[in-house]
């Protein structure tokens, strides 16, 4: 029945080309909206404030951010890949929401030929406290320790399952709790390159699955091998991005993926990789995990979202920068979108040129806009953190002050889906199944109902399985006795018959 709602109006390739341009044209009026169950656009209140905008004047760096790359967070710390002046900046975010500089990381200490960095593109730091460079122009990742003293270094694998004809461009990295490292290199498309804690290559994982379509294939097929190679490879699409969440999980984005691909849904964007590289990404949501549902030529912007880096909080909530219109998408953990918000040209506060980078501090966000050379702080409003606070009650077990939460979001914006949704999840947790099926009905959420009702049903059979056993023998038996009695009633005729 939703297949058929959603598609009214179908018949006609004009109105469909219309009406979804219509959407996307409406989207760039409002700064935050989410989409309803059927995937149309719904505005609401503002879940993040910009609490400012940082240039390199106001950060008070000694000279401004050239072709900055990306972001770090370490407890109260932020570091900024200053990849154009070839060099890292530390900086401590103090108690008056102000940035302070504490050191450039431009060279380190130690006995390698080149102890200088050139063009760093991402760092990140272990929990046993070594710090891990991506040196791109020097083709390797460094090892330091906090007082940047030289440990190792990661360098091109010496291995058949790497080409040995591509330079080694380590581009973004992440260590895991043991101390791993996964590094995403240019050009290099199987995966994410695995390293052991001594620097050993140890492989590739996690490569997104290759598209192709079968006339494509088959045209491969039979081709000649001239012709073949003229033709496009079927190769898996490289990552653009990735970060480690607390339970060790590594969330990635890819970006160079044909619109084609992302509307009929065969490459996900957006990946959770186990350490067997398997996607275990959940997607409970009604629509796709990949930013705007609709991407047609509007407002100066063409084409799908194009997730240029990804952050995860502390209860498996994640955002996604999106490069193309230079907006924010948050997911909460079960794939539902929370909210989306930012817009490009960059003329306004909240509005980005390009945005290449997100971290977060608690709840709050921060975007690298590279083409701006600034950084750009969010923090949430009474809105967002109401919703945080719904979602951090319920996972802590706080069933009854979860709905509360949800039910103030509810009156702050009644058109919120999630809040309904969250208070049945509550009211099922609490065991109210009856009470939870309004709610997940209300707004289609169908496998939650179908959880609740299957609860419903159980508790229901359990108080009522005397009336259920009563009512069995009932049917079963008294057709028989009706039965019994007919045939003994026929039995006492016909011996009257013949006793006369």
């Amino acid at each position: 029945m939703r297949k058929v709602m959603k598609r009214v109006g179908a018949l006609m390739a004009s109105v469909v080309i219309a009406l979804s341009s219509s959407i996307v044209a409406a989207a760039e009026e409002g700064y935050t909206y989410n989409y309803d169950y059927w995937g149309d656009v719904q505005y609401g209140p503002d879940a993040y404030a910009v609490s400012g905008v940082y240039t390199s004047v106001e950060l008070g760096l000694d000279k401004k951010l050239t072709l900055a790359e990306s972001l770090y967070v370490h407890e109260n710390m932020l570091y900024i890949c200053d990849t154009g002046n070839n060099r890292i900046i530390e900086m401590e975010r103090t108690e008056h929401d102000k940035f302070e500089v504490k050191r450039y990381i431009e060279s380190f200490k130690g006995n390698e030929e080149v102890n200088t960095l050139s063009g760093p593109t991402d760092i990140s730091i272990s929990e046993d406290g070594h710090m891990f460079i991506c040196d791109k122009g020097n083709e390797r990742v460094i090892k330091l320790d906090m007082d940047l003293n030289f440990v190792t270094k990661f360098t091109k694998p010496d291995d058949p399952t790497f080409d040995q004809s591509l330079s080694f461009q380590p581009h973004r990295l992440i260590t895991d709790k043991a101390g791993r490292v996964y590094c995403i290199a240019t050009n290099v498309n199987k995966g994410l390159i695995k390293f052991e804690p001594d620097g050993e290559f140890s492989g590739f994982i996690g490569a997104t699955p290759v598209s192709y379509s079968v006339v494509d294939y088959l045209k491969k097929k039979f081709a000649t091998a001239a012709q073949r190679a003229k033709m496009e490879a079927f190769v898996p699409t490289e990552y653009s991005n990735l970060y480690v969440d607390d339970s060790g999980f590594i969330y990635t984005t890819a970006f160079n993926i044909a619109a084609e691909d992302i509307r009929t849904g065969k490459i996900n964007p957006v990946r959770r990789l186990n350490l067997l590289g398997n996607d275990i990404l959940i997607r409970n949501g009604e629509n796709r995990i990949i930013g705007d549902l609709y991407f047609d030529k509007g407002g100066g912007f063409d084409g799908p979202s194009r997730f240029t880096d990804i952050t995860t909080f502390d209860n498996d909530v994640y955002t996604c920068v999106d490069k193309t219109r230079g907006r924010l998408f948050t997911y909460n953990d079960q794939g539902r979108l929370l909210w989306a918000f930012g817009g490009g040209g960059g003329n306004a506060e909240g509005y980005f040129k390009l945005p290449v980078s997100v971290e977060h501090m608690g709840y709050d966000l921060i975007v690298l806009d590279q083409q701006d050379a600034s950084i750009t702080v969010f923090t949430p409003t009474e809105f967002g953190a109401m919703v945080f606070a719904a979602m951090d009650q319920f996972t802590a077990g706080e069933y009854e002050k979860s709905a509360e939460s949800w039910q103030k979001v509810i009156d702050i914006n009644g058109n919120y889906d999630l809040a309904y949704i969250g208070i049945g999840r509550t009211l099922l947790r609490q065991e109210k199944y009856k009470e939870a099926l309004e709610y997940f009905e209300l707004k289609y959420d169908r496998s939650n109902y179908s959880r609740a009702f299957k609860e419903y049903r159980q508790e229901w059979i359990e108080d009522n399985i005397v009336l259920i056993i009563v009512v069995v023998l009932l049917v079963l038996c008294v057709p028989l006795a009706i039965g019994r009695i007919k045939k003994i009633k026929w039995q006492i005729d016909t011996a009257d018959i013949f006793r006369v």
